[in-house]
């Protein structure tokens, strides 16, 4: 009897929040390699605030999904077929998987991965493109230096909470902005930021310009909205913003309520000479081996913490996915498929 794979295919185009009736799981033979292929049993699926944007069709730096296709998705897999001399069969790999609980790959963008050097599991993390993500956006954009003030938020998520480990190895004062007080004392008291803010307080502008009295030097940008609002005033002259995400957008129909805020962004941008860009992690493709050395040699010496939310069984990933984008997650949000 062939095996049966399931993959989760979009069903239609979100306006607004993502829910179940945008997914479809769909059950079908399992795939069969041809010359130079490999077959991949998914094990674990990453989940990525991204995903969002790839369910739209709106023009943007990658192609939408189309309806009726697998859901894109970063994933950790085992070769158990193989037609391709440079991966043999029960090899560990983290490539483009999907949604879904087998993917046929000619080899490309496929990375061996050795369980004894660390959990498989990180490749989609503190190893993997959100890792990838905080070392080379702060590094290249943020540039902190010692003795500045280094602001990031979504602070417990698996950029954010990287960015702010890094800053402290540069010698920056990092400041993380969470959700809730729970959040919070798992920044200050487990991965050792000098201070956190709850982006959910009542008084968040004025408990963010307490913890940040000597004004902000980097931010990174992980949000957008009323955080970044928040933000805007306390930046120093010369400040450096890596903007990553914009979260808080993701599932708007509009645009904000008014007033226009534009005007005081561009005067901000000129008076205080800011340095604002936005970039995607493969902008510094040539740097992956750079960051999996370091930061490998960091997680091997318990240098530095990280932290996974798993949730069992793919046909819960709509259900998790729609929680990330409302910060329900704590930590690298990952399905473990079977």
């Amino acid at each position: 009897m062939t095996p049966v794979n399931r993959r989760i295919v979009l069903a239609a185009r979100p306006h607004g929040e993502p829910n179940a009736s945008h997914f479809r799981l769909e059950e079908g033979r399992m795939p069969v390699p041809k010359a130079g292929e490999v077959l991949l049993a998914n094990r674990y699926l990453s989940l990525d605030p991204y995903m969002r944007g790839r369910m739209s069709a709106a023009k943007s730096y990658a192609e939408p999904v189309a309806i009726g296709d697998t859901m894109v998705g970063a994933t950790v897999s085992e070769v158990v077929a193989s037609n391709h001399p440079d991966h043999p069969v029960g090899e560990t790999v983290v490539g483009f998987g999907g949604w879904q609980d087998f993917a046929v790959s000619d080899g490309r963008g496929l990375r061996r991965l050795d369980p004894a050097a660390a959990p498989v599991t990180t490749a989609l993390g503190v190893l993997g493109m959100p890792g990838m993500t905080a070392y080379t956006g702060l590094l290249n954009i943020g540039r902190p230096q010692a003795g500045e003030t280094v602001v990031v938020a979504a602070a417990t998520g698996p950029v954010g909470s990287l960015v702010g480990q890094i800053a402290r190895r540069k010698g920056a004062r990092e400041v993380g902005i969470a959700g809730g007080p729970e959040k919070c004392a798992y920044l200050t008291d487990t991965l050792g930021f000098d201070a956190a803010v709850d982006h959910r307080a009542e008084d968040f502008p004025d408990a963010l310009a307490a913890a940040c009295p000597g004004g902000i030097d980097v931010y990174f940008e992980n949000v957008g909205g009323a955080v970044f609002d928040a933000v805007l005033p306390l930046l120093n002259d010369f400040a450096r913003i890596p903007v990553c995400g914009l979260v808080s957008g993701y599932n708007a129909t509009e645009l904000p309520p008014g007033p226009d805020r534009m005007p005081l962004l561009m005067r901000s941008i000129l008076s205080k000479r800011l340095h604002l860009q936005g970039f995607i992690v493969w902008d510094f493709a040539a740097q992956e081996q750079d960051f999996l050395t370091e930061v490998g040699t960091w997680l091997r010496e318990g240098a530095i913490v990280h932290r996974e939310d798993i949730v069992d069984g793919l046909e819960n990933a709509p259900e998790a996915f729609a929680g990330l984008l409302k910060g329900r997650n704590f930590g690298k949000l990952i399905v473990r498929i079977a």
